[in-house]
C-alpha cells in the first residue's frame, strides 16, 4: 500500500460512514481481514459500494460469483489465481459479517462450505476441460459420457465448515470404460488425474496463496488406495472392507460437485452401511474407543486446552449427536441429515434428549464454534489451541464481545465443563451393577455357563443364593443358552459381554417376588436376542436398562414376549421417566406425524415398519405404566384407543397419498371431491381397547357417481374400485405381516351385510341397510361405533345417521325378546365351563350381560332423549340413562362398579397371559348384582 492510498478503515469511514465502528471491530479483531483488505485495497472501495459486507447471499448464489469472477481464466495459472482472488475476498465478507453484523453461526458455517463448494465445482470443471483436451471424453460402456463425482465429507459434507478447516473429499466416476480422444487412457487414469489436478488447483500454494487444504485420505484404503474410485467400487469396498470410523466418516458425506444425482444415489446406496436397520448400540463402543484414541493423543501432545479436541470441546458435542445418528439413523429418517443442529433439535422433538439439555448443548455449540471461527479468524490459520500473546486473546475478546480474557474463560470453561458431563452421560463406560448381596452370583454363573459344576452342585449354589424355586430351571436354562445356535455363532466379544451380564442380571432379579420366574423370562428375551449383538450391549451397558427389564418381565409374562418379539422396544428402557409416562393423545399425533413426515412414495416398506415399531413402542409405555399402577384402567384404555386412532389415521393418509398419485381423486355428480373415512366399533368404538384388541373398522365414503372414473391422476380407475382398493390398502397398512409385525388385526365383520359385503359402502347405502335391513344386534353394535380417521363432515354425517337410528321408537316387548335371544344364543356359543371356575365375560352376571343392559335401555329410550346417543362408551351411556331416568343413581353405580371391576381384572389377567376364568365366588356380590339387574330391567 503506497502512501498516496487510504487506508481500509479511511475507505470505510468515507464510503460507508455507518459501518465504520464495524470495520474499526473487525480489523481489530482479524489482522488476516485488516491485510487481505490493504492486499485488495484497489478493490475495496468497489467492494463497499456494492454492499458486500451489507449482504447475505441467498442459496446458490455464491456460485454464481465465484463463477463469474473465474470465467476469464485461459489457463491454469489465471484459474488458480482467479479462485484465490475470490477466496480472499469472500473470506473477508463472511469475517465482517461474522464479527461484525454478528451473522448467525448457521449463515457462517453455510457460506463457508458454499464457497468450498463453488471452488471445488470450478476447479474440477477446469481441470476437465484441460484433460479432455489432451485425452477426449471419458465413456462408459453404455455409450454415455462417465461422469466425476466429489463427496465432500466432515464439516464439509455437513455444511458446517469452520473459517481456516481443510476440506476432505472423496473423488469418484460413474463408471469404467475409457477416454474418446486420438491418445485414448482408461477411465479410471483418467479420473485418477483429474482427481489430482482438482487437488492441486485448490490446494497449491502461489503468490496469491492457497483456496482450500485438500485431504483425500478418507477414500477407501486412504494413502494406499487410488485417487479416484468408481461408483461400483466404492460399493463393494464398503460391503466388504467398510470399517466402524468410515461409517462415522459417511454420516457427513454430501455429493458437492460433478455429477450431484450420481453422488446421491451412491449415498442412497451406502446407507445401509452407514445406518443399520436395527438400533445399533455397538456403535456406542466404536465411538468411545474412537474418542478414547483422540483423547490420548491430545494427552500425548499436551493439546488439553484444544477447544476442538480437548474436554467438553466440540468433537464432544458431535460426538454425541452422531451417536444418536449411528444407533437410530436406520430407522428414523430426520438422523439421517448431515447438518448437526437440525438432528439435536429432533432429538429433543423426539424425545431422544431432554429438551433443556438440548437448548443447552446447542448454545454451548453455537459459542464453540463462534470460538473456533473467532481464532481462525485472526490470522487465518487452521488452529483449535486458545491464543498466548496478549494482543491475540485481546483481538479474541473484542470479536466475541468479551470484556475481558477472564470473563470469556470463564464461559469457555462453564461450556466445557456441562458438555463433559454430558458427553460422560452418553459415552461412560458401562454402569456398575449394583450388588444386592454377598451371593457372588458370578462365582457360581461362570462355572454353570463354563460346564464345570454339575446339576446338582449348580443348582444346590442357586438355592442357596436366593432362587429357592426354580433353581434346577434356572441351570438347564443357562445350558440351553450356552448351547443356543445364535449364541454359538456369536463372536468372541460379544460372547464375554453376554457372560459379564449374565451376574448383574440374576443380581437384579434377586429383589423381585419370584427371583427365579423373573429371571427364566429375563433369559427368554436374551435367547431372543442373541443374534444382535447391539442389544447385548446395551443390556451389559446400561444398569438402567437391565433394571427395567427385569421390572417388567417379572410383572408380565405378555410384556417379556412383547420385549422378546421386538428387540428394538429395549431403547425405551434406557429413559425411565419416559417409559412409565406414554404420551396424550395430541403428543402421539404429532410424533408419529413427525416421524412418518420424511418418507415418499418408494418406502412403503419402511414406513409400514414404523407404524409397526410406533404401535409396539407405546404399547409398551402404556403397559409399562399400567404394572407400575402409574395409570388407572381407564386411562390404559383411554392411550391404547388414542393409539389406534393415531395409526389408523396415519395408514389412512399414506393410502390416499398412494391411490391420489396413481389414480387421481373420485368426484361426485357435483364435481366436488368424494370422501372417505373410518368408522370404529366394539372395543375401538366403545374407547376400551386392551393390549390384545383387534379393530372392528367399517369403511363408508360419500360416492354418488360410482359408475364414472377418477381424476387428476396417472390413470383413471372406476370410482367404486377406487373406493374398494383404498379400503384394502388401509387393511394391508394396518395388518400385513412385516419384519416388524403387524400393527393391528382388522376384523371387518360388522359391516353390512357382513363378509358377504362389500368392502366399503356408500354413506347413503348404509343407512339404508341401517333403517330397512340390519338386525337389532347391529344396532346394538351401532350403540358404541363413532368415526375415527378420514372427512370429518362425513364423521359428521355418520353421527347423524347413528343418531337417527339409535333414537328410532321401538317395540319393547320385541326388542327386549330379541336382546335376551341374543344374550343366550352368545352364551350357549361362546360361555367357557369349567368346574370350580366362572367366565367373567360371557358368564351369567358378567361383562356382556352388563354390557347388554346397558345397550337395551339405551335401544328402548333414546327415541326420548338425543343425550342418550352422544356417546360410543358404556360408562358415558350409564351416566346419561341416568340423567334421563332409564336407570336409578344406585342401579348406575351397581353396573358401572361391577363393570369397572370385571374390566380391571380381565385386563390384568391379559398381562398374565391367563384367561379370563376366575375362580367361582370371586365375584360373587357382582354377579348377584347384574344377574338382578338384568332380571329387573329387562323383565325377565
Amino acid at each position: 500500500m503506497t502512501e498516496q492510498q487510504e487506508t481500509p478503515q479511511q475507505c470505510f469511514e468515507r464510503l460507508r460512514p455507518a459501518l465504520a465502528a464495524a470495520s474499526r471491530k473487525v480489523f481489530a479483531a482479524s489482522p488476516f481481514a485488516l491485510q487481505a483488505c490493504e492486499r485488495d485495497i484497489e478493490e475495496l472501495p468497489r467492494w463497499i459500494e456494492q454492499g458486500i459486507f451489507e449482504h447475505a447471499y441467498a442459496e446458490a448464489e455464491l456460485a454464481h460469483v465465484i463463477t463469474a469472477n473465474c470465467a476469464a481464466a485461459a489457463d491454469e495459472a489465471a484459474i488458480m489465481s482467479a479462485l484465490r482472488r475470490a477466496r480472499r475476498r469472500e473470506m473477508v465478507r463472511i469475517t465482517f459479517r461474522d464479527l461484525a453484523v454478528l451473522a448467525p453461526l448457521d449463515e457462517t458455517l453455510r457460506d463457508l462450505s458454499d464457497l468450498a463448494d463453488a471452488c471445488c465445482a470450478e476447479a474440477l470443471s477446469f481441470a476437465e476441460k484441460n484433460l479432455q483436451q489432451r485425452w477426449g471424453k471419458p465413456i462408459e460402456e453404455s455409450g454415455a459420457e462417465a461422469r466425476p463425482v466429489v463427496l465432500g465429507m466432515g464439516k464439509l459434507g455437513g455444511h458446517e465448515l469452520n473459517f481456516s478447516s481443510d476440506i476432505d473429499l472423496i473423488f469418484c466416476y460413474t463408471e469404467a470404460g475409457e477416454t474418446n480422444g486420438t491418445r485414448s487412457v482408461s477411465n479410471e487414469e483418467y479420473f485418477n488425474r483429474l482427481s489430482q489436478d482438482c487437488a492441486r488447483i485448490l490446494s497449491a500454494r502461489t503468490a496469491d496463496g492457497f483456496v482450500f487444504r485438500v485431504d483425500t485420505m478418507l477414500r477407501p484404503f486412504g494413502s494406499a488406495g487410488a485417487p479416484a474410485w468408481s461408483l461400483s467400487a466404492m460399493e463393494d469396498y464398503y460391503q466388504v472392507h467398510g470399517r466402524e470410523w468410515e461409517r462415522y466418516a459417511f454420516i457427513k458425506a454430501r455429493p458437492i460437485a460433478g455429477d450431484l444425482n450420481a453422488g446421491a444415489t451412491l449415498l442412497k446406496t451406502l446407507r445401509p452401511f452407514v445406518y443399520r436397520r436395527y438400533l445399533d448400540y455397538t456403535s456406542i463402543l466404536s465411538l468411545r474407543a474412537l474418542k478414547k484414541m483422540i483423547s490420548d493423543e491430545v494427552r500425548r501432545k499436551g493439546m488439553e486446552q484444544n477447544i476442538k479436541l480437548g474436554s467438553g470441546g466440540i468433537r464432544e458435542v458431535e460426538f454425541i449427536v452422531q451417536s444418536f445418528q449411528l444407533v437410530r439413523g436406520g430407522q428414523e429418517a430426520p438422523l439421517r441429515d448431515a447438518r448437526l443442529r437440525p438432528v439435536l433439535r429432533y432429538l429433543g422433538q423426539a424425545g431422544h434428549l431432554d429438551g433443556v439439555i438440548v437448548s443447552e448443548l446447542d448454545a454451548a455449540y453455537v459459542f464453540l464454534r463462534r470460538l473456533e471461527n473467532a481464532i481462525q479468524m485472526y490470522g487465518d490459520e487452521q488452529t483449535h489451541a486458545l491464543p498466548q500473546s496478549d494482543a491475540a486473546r485481546e483481538a479474541l475478546c473484542v470479536g466475541l464481545d468479551m470484556a475481558d480474557w477472564s470473563t470469556l474463560m470463564t464461559q469457555l470453561n462453564e461450556t466445557r465443563a456441562f458438555v463433559s458431563r454430558e458427553f460422560e452421560r452418553v459415552f461412560g463406560e458401562p454402569e456398575a451393577a449394583q450388588p444386592t448381596s454377598d451371593s457372588g452370583l458370578a462365582a457360581i454363573i461362570a462355572p454353570i455357563w463354563n460346564g464345570l459344576s454339575g446339576p446338582g452342585e449348580a443348582t444346590a449354589a442357586l438355592q442357596a443364593a436366593g432362587f429357592k424355586d426354580d433353581a434346577a430351571e434356572l441351570v438347564e436354562a443357562l445350558r440351553d443358552l450356552k448351547g443356543a445356535r445364535l449364541v454359538r455363532s456369536m463372536q468372541e466379544a460379544t460372547v464375554l459381554r453376554l457372560q459379564a451380564l449374565l451376574a448383574p442380571l440374576f443380581e437384579e432379579c434377586l429383589q423381585k417376588e419370584h427371583p427365579a420366574q423373573a429371571v427364566l423370562r429375563a433369559l427368554k428375551i436374551i435367547n431372543a436376542i442373541a443374534g444382535r449383538a447391539n442389544y447385548i450391549t446395551l443390556l451389559h451397558e446400561s444398569a438402567t436398562a437391565r433394571t427395567q427389564l427385569v421390572q417388567l418381565c417379572a410383572a408380565s409374562p405378555w410384556l417379556t414376549d412383547l420385549l422378546a418379539q421386538t428387540p428394538a422396544l429395549l431403547d425405551n428402557l434406557l429413559d425411565p421417566r419416559s417409559l412409565y409416562s406414554p404420551p396424550e393423545r395430541e403428543d402421539m399425533a404429532r410424533e408419529l406425524a413427525a416421524r412418518c413426515a420424511h418418507f415418499g412414495e418408494e418406502d412403503t416398506e419402511a414406513a409400514m415398519d414404523l407404524l409397526r415399531r410406533y404401535q409396539k413402542e407405546i404399547t409398551l409405555r402404556v403397559a409399562a405404566a399400567d404394572v407400575v399402577h402409574a395409570l388407572p384402567l381407564v386411562k390404559v384404555s383411554d392411550r391404547l384407543t388414542w393409539l389406534a386412532e393415531v395409526i389408523v389415521a396415519q395408514a389412512l393418509e399414506f393410502a390416499w397419498t398412494e391411490m391420489r398419485t396413481q389414480y387421481g381423486q373420485p368426484q361426485r355428480a357435483d364435481g366436488k371431491p368424494a370422501s372417505f373415512v373410518v368408522i370404529a366399533y366394539g372395543k375401538f368404538g366403545g374407547i376400551e381397547m386392551g393390549y390384545t384388541s383387534d379393530l372392528d373398522i367399517v369403511f363408508l365414503h360419500d360416492c354418488d357417481a360410482l359408475d364414472e372414473e377418477s381424476v387428476g391422476g396417472a390413470r383413471a380407475i372406476n370410482n367404486n374400485v377406487y373406493f374398494s382398493r383404498l379400503a384394502q390398502r388401509v387393511i394391508n397398512w394396518l395388518a400385513t405381516q412385516t419384519s416388524a409385525g403387524r400393527a393391528y388385526e382388522v376384523d371387518m365383520q360388522l359391516r353390512p351385510n357382513g363378509n358377504s359385503g362389500a368392502l366399503v359402502t356408500s354413506l347413503k347405502g348404509f343407512a339404508d341397510y341401517q333403517r330397512d335391513h340390519a338386525w337389532t344386534w347391529e344396532h346394538q353394535a351401532l350403540t358404541r361405533a363413532r368415526p375415527v380417521a378420514g372427512d370429518a363432515a362425513l364423521g359428521e354425517a355418520f353421527r347423524a345417521i347413528r343418531a337417527e337410528v339409535l333414537m328410532r321408537p321401538r317395540d319393547e316387548a320385541k326388542l327386549r325378546q330379541e336382546i335376551i335371544d341374543m344374550r343366550a344364543k352368545m352364551r350357549a356359543n361362546l360361555e367357557k365351563k369349567q368346574a370350580g371356575l366362572w367366565d367373567v365375560k360371557q358368564g351369567e352376571g358378567g361383562m356382556t350381560e352388563a354390557e347388554f343392559i346397558t345397550q337395551y335401555l339405551l335401544l328402548r329410550d333414546a327415541h326420548k332423549d338425543a343425550a342418550l346417543v352422544e356417546w360410543s362408551d358404556n360408562w358415558r351411556q350409564l351416566d346419561a340413562l341416568e340423567r334421563a331416568g332409564s336407570v336409578t343413581a344406585e342401579q348406575k353405580a351397581q353396573l358401572i362398579d361391577a363393570y369397572r371391576l370385571y374390566r380391571a381384572w380381565t385386563h390384568g389377567r391379559g398381562l398374565q397371559m391367563e384367561t379370563a376364568l376366575a375362580a367361582s365366588g370371586q365375584f360373587a356380590e357382582q354377579q348377584v348384582v347384574v344377574s338382578a339387574l338384568w332380571r329387573k330391567l329387562l323383565g325377565v
